[in-house]
Order: structure tokens, then sequence, then C-alpha cells
């Protein structure tokens, strides 16, 4: 029987190496299992309807080029950290638009809060989210909530975030990390003094400001939850694990890339709740809300085929959304040892483009006759 082709959209990083290489070549093996070709391209691969794809050979241990046709289905990886990159993708959908696509693009941070908060039954997870327009409207939205994140609308992986908590009358807390996700060193500053940074630093209204949620546990360290909710091979979501992250000692974010540390989610909760109860309810509201989330998505943005969801659980066990990702990683699993899970969160993308192209050839079937 012959092979199907998936084609896997990716994007060069500044050295000419392949984003995410190493998950490709695991989906590449997982897809020989299941009669899956892969075949790992970049926009700039393509020529008219032919393209130069990576296709890795398990026998020797190596990824081959070979010049095809384009594959009828495509499962998008690219990350947009720069316009230039979110437009040649956008002219790739626009010219190829015949092909079929695992998922849409989501909108930006701030396009994306003002899409959920016209859904009541999302509103009340939101943390009360700004765009950036002026330091004095910065410093107004702070003394409310006392603890805010600063964050680029586009950014990804903790990059160019920052984090200003007020503590005391007059003193604030600056701390955060750079666009190459380095710890900037803290600051602390009465108001006028954290103005005058805040002018050095840039900011304009491609920052949201987000109310802060206390995730600082007793070590002074931060954390959060990520959730990998996905389609599975009936086209159906399917919430496919939860992990912890923690943050390193002096960092605001949780992220793995950016030195966290990840730990299984009945752990971290254990860390802040004693009550097997209260944690029982807590996980079966971040599944509920998992799957309101996704099915909105949908519906808003057309179809996905997986969201990776940042979640944080305040010191009362409230869940809240921090970010959603329509193009996540899924190596916490492996982190943390949960090696079914983690074959899974590799093996759905294939399942559920075989469904698509089982459907594609059904619609066509029917068509044609």
């Amino acid at each position: 029987m012959a092979q199907e082709r998936l084609g896997v959209l990716a994007i060069y990083l500044n050295n000419s190496r392949l984003e995410e290489l190493a998950y490709f070549q695991k989906l590449s093996k997982e897809g020989q299992r299941l009669g899956v070709q892969v075949e790992v391209f970049t926009p700039a691969d393509v020529q008219g309807n032919a393209v130069r794809t990576l296709t890795f050979d398990s026998s020797r241990g190596r990824w081959l080029r070979k010049y095809t046709t384009l594959p009828p289905i495509i499962y998008d990886r690219c990350r947009y950290r720069a316009a230039a990159n979110y437009h040649m993708l956008q002219a790739f959908r626009n010219r190829h638009a015949k092909l079929i696509y695992l998922s849409k693009p989501l909108a930006n941070k701030w396009a994306m809060h003002q899409t959920l908060s016209q859904n009541t039954g999302i509103r009340p997870y939101l943390p009360s989210t700004v765009r950036y327009s002026t330091i004095q409207e910065l410093m107004r939205f702070l003394k409310k909530h006392k603890l805010i994140y600063v964050k680029p609308k586009n950014g990804t992986g903790g990059r160019g975030i920052l984090r200003i908590e007020q503590i005391s009358s007059d003193l604030y807390l600056l701390q955060g990390r750079n666009q190459f996700r380095s710890i900037i060193a803290p600051f602390r500053a009465n108001e006028k003094q954290l103005a005058i940074k805040l002018h050095t630093l840039n900011l304009s209204p491609d920052y949201v400001v987000q109310q802060g949620i206390q995730l600082t546990l007793n070590d002074g360290r931060v954390h959060d939850y990520r959730l990998l909710i996905q389609k599975n091979g009936q086209g159906e979501w399917e919430v496919t694990g939860c992990a912890g992250r923690i943050g390193p000692h002096r960092s605001i974010t949780s992220n793995l890339h950016g030195g966290g540390t990840a730990v299984t989610q009945d752990r971290l909760l254990g860390y802040r709740f004693s009550s097997q109860e209260k944690i029982a309810d807590i996980k079966d509201e971040m599944n509920d809300f998992a799957y309101k989330l996704a099915d909105y998505l949908e519906v808003k943005f057309g179809k996905l085929c997986e969201l990776g969801m940042d979640i944080a659980v305040d010191s009362k066990g409230s869940v809240w959304l921090l970010e959603v990702n329509p193009k996540p990683s899924r190596e916490v699993f492996r982190r943390i040892g949960q090696h079914a899970t983690y074959q899974k969160a590799v093996t759905r993308p294939l399942e559920y483009a075989l469904w698509m192209l089982r459907q594609k050839k059904g619609t066509d079937d029917s068509t044609e006759s």
C-alpha cells in the first residue's frame, strides 16, 4: 500500500538550521509506523508546485533532500517570531490554498484577548489585559493590580517579558527577560525612577499589559502548567496531558527553553494544596476549560490541530489562562518521564492528518459518483 504524504511546514533559524528538527525526526519515525511519509520543507524550498523536501532515512540515520510535488496535507510548525516570517507564510498559504492544512493561524496576544473576552464562559478565566499606551496608563494599571506583566504581543518563549510589582507604597520591583531570553537583573525603584527606567525600554502599542497572578512558590520560583489538547484519529479534541513548569531562580517565566524545570501536574498542585479533593476539582476544571476554549477558537479561526495552554492556578485554586499557543512543544512530558503521554503527543497530529485525508477522499468519491 502506498504511503500517505504529510508536509511539515518549517522555518530556518539564523544559522540556516531548521527549528524543531529533533521533533521532526521523531514525527518521521512514528510516521513510518503509521504509513505516513513526513516531508519537511520551508516556503523558501518551494518553486511553483515543486518542492525540495527533507525526509528522514531511519536505516541510514540521516536526512535526505528530494525534489517532489507538494504534499496534499500540511502540518504548519512555523513560529511567527518576525513580521517577515508571518508575511512569507501567509503568502505561501494564499498561493497554495487548495492544500489541506491541519490548522489555521491564530491572532496575536492583544487580538486574542479581545476575541476570548467576547465569550462569557471564557471571560472569567482571563486576567485583565490592556494594550500598552503610555507609561502613565501603565502605572495606573499597576497601582490597581499591584502586580503586572508587560509582554510583546507577538513574543514567544518568554522573550521580552517584564514583571513589575508594587512591594510598598512607593517601592517597585522590575524583573524580566530580554529578547534573547536572558534574565534581566532585578531593579528596585520608586515611582519616578521606575518611570525613567521604563522610558529606556522602548515600549510601544506592540506590547500588552496584563494583570499578574501570584505564582511564586515558597522558594521564590514562579510556576505554571502546560496543558496540551489535540485532535485524535477520529477528528475530536482530547486532552493529551498536563504538566507543571517551575522557573529557575530570579526568572519571571517558567518556560523550559528559559531554564525551567518540568514536574508532574499532581506534584506541583500538591505543593500548594493538601486536599486531594481540591486537587481533583482543579484538574477537572482545567480539562473542562480546555475543551471549551478549543471549541470556541475553532469557531473563531477555523480548523485547528492542537493547542498548548499556559495555565495559572492562584492560591485559592482559581484557574487562569495565561496564553494559548497553536504550535506547542511537547517536550515537557518527556522531561517528567511520562513517555506514553509524550508518544501520544507526537502521534496525534499524524493520526489526525490520516483522518483528514480519509474525509477528503470520502468527499471526492461522493462527488465523483
